[in-house]
């Protein structure tokens, strides 16, 4: 995380308690990062006022954006008292994701953070349209994050391919690990590890009366855990912190996510070419879609913005 001297802070309209600016705002006192706090709005019945000419409008839209900035001036103020280096904008756009990616772009800025709401009766994280958006199409690593506290020692996890020999998996897992190594020796926290690997296919089962699936299922575990140790002793992960278990991700990751009780899983969008370069991996949006702790999501070395014209 020192690497991010630039953080980008979405403010939540809705509420006057921003846990995604507490958060960047603990992480600048330990990095001397830069926060900008962020805001899109927009009213379309501003818009549709016929009656008013257009310099009444833009004096009405001026005028709106105004005082949005003195709440944020007062939501900042924290920011202000603990002497950290930051800023306040606020812009006018009917679609928050776009202005918050161009600001990203034009802003230079190294990671962005945004609050998430809980749904308390649930116990499960709803994630807006716009979060979906920016875990899609920004270009930096995007910081989701729920209404609780860092507590000292608390778990990182970093939530790993190990099995996969592609050259681009396998620097993004690498960029995982370091990014999370980076945050839990920020917040003193402890660093674990996990990984997913697939037990046996049924159909291969069925279809090949010869197939041993245990014998295959035991290969595939021993792959994954060598994999696994190789990756965490790359980076000084103890043994006993290293998570490798049979089942598809998006179940794994959540439930070792749990068991742990994480404070923040770090984990990888998969990159894709073409016209398709704006999706996330199905996988990481089913993992992320189930996870009830932060989550720090990285795109892989290359990825360009649909939007980044």
């Amino acid at each position: 995380m020192a690497d991010f001297k630039k953080i980008l802070v979405v403010a939540d309209p809705n509420q006057n308690e921003q846990p995604a600016l507490s958060r960047a705002a603990f992480l600048a006192k330990r990095t001397g990062a830069h926060i900008t706090l962020f805001l899109s709005i927009y009213d379309f019945s501003y818009e549709m006022t016929t009656m008013l000419s257009s310099d009444e409008r833009e004096a009405m839209r001026n005028g709106i954006l105004n005082q949005r900035r003195e709440w944020l001036e007062e939501v900042a103020k924290p920011l202000s008292d603990a002497k950290l280096d930051y800023e306040i904008k606020v812009t006018w756009h009917n679609r928050p994701y776009e202005s918050i990616i161009h600001e990203v772009l034009e802003g230079g800025h190294d990671v962005l953070f945004k609050s998430t709401h809980e749904h308390h009766t649930l116990k499960a994280v709803i994630f807006t349209p716009t979060d979906w958006h920016l875990l899609r199409k920004c270009p930096v690593p995007v910081m989701l994050v729920k209404d609780h506290e860092w507590p000292a020692k608390g778990v990182v996890l970093a939530a790993v391919n190990c099995g996969s020999e592609d050259e681009a998996h396998q620097q993004l897992d690498d960029k995982i690990t370091r990014q999370a190594q980076a945050l839990a020796k920020c917040i003193e926290g402890d660093l674990h590890l996990v990984t997913a690997y697939p037990g046996t296919p049924v159909n291969i089962a069925i279809e090949i009366p010869e197939f041993d699936p245990h014998a295959y299922t035991q290969a595939m575990k021993e792959h994954h855990e060598k994999q696994a140790k190789s990756q965490a002793e790359s980076f000084g992960i103890a043994s006993d912190h290293i998570h490798v278990r049979e089942g598809l991700p998006e179940d794994v990751i959540p439930a070792i996510a749990e068991d742990l009780d994480a404070e923040l899983v770090v984990m990888g969008t998969v990159g894709r070419t073409g016209i398709s370069a704006a999706l996330i991996g199905n996988t990481a949006e089913h993992v992320i879609d189930r996870l009830v702790s932060d989550v720090l999501a990285l795109k892989p070395d290359g990825f360009k913005s649909p939007l980044d014209k």
